[in-house]
């Protein structure tokens, strides 16, 4: 091989690996939009914790492009309605799936 032809493959090599390195195929999201999403669960998580009818133990909170849905298990309907009341009022939440069952 001579010195052109390396040259030139690594050229390829390289100008392929960057461009799809960087690409965001489809179902994936960028990096801001997974820290945007992380930020928001660790909000509405950390406000469960500071309100005492809310069992922040108990629920889970998944985010995904700004929609929040929780899961898990509410003393209480009341307690499941505020659940989702405290998420609506975090910055940045699009939308709320309340999953959340009440214990009988």
């Amino acid at each position: 091989m001579t010195t052109r032809h390396i040259l030139a493959v690594t050229a390829a090599v390289l100008a392929l690996a960057t461009a799809s390195g960087c690409a965001v195929t489809r179902g994936q999201e960028p990096v801001g939009a997974h820290l945007d999403d992380t930020a928001i669960t660790t909000a509405v998580k950390a406000r469960f914790v500071d309100n005492r009818t809310v069992d922040a133990s108990a629920i889970g909170v998944e985010t995904m492009k700004g929609t929040v849905m929780l899961s898990g298990l509410a003393k209480s309907s009341e307690a499941r309605a505020l659940a989702e009341a405290v998420t609506q009022k975090v910055d940045g939440v699009v939308a709320v799936k309340n999953e959340i069952a009440v214990r009988p």
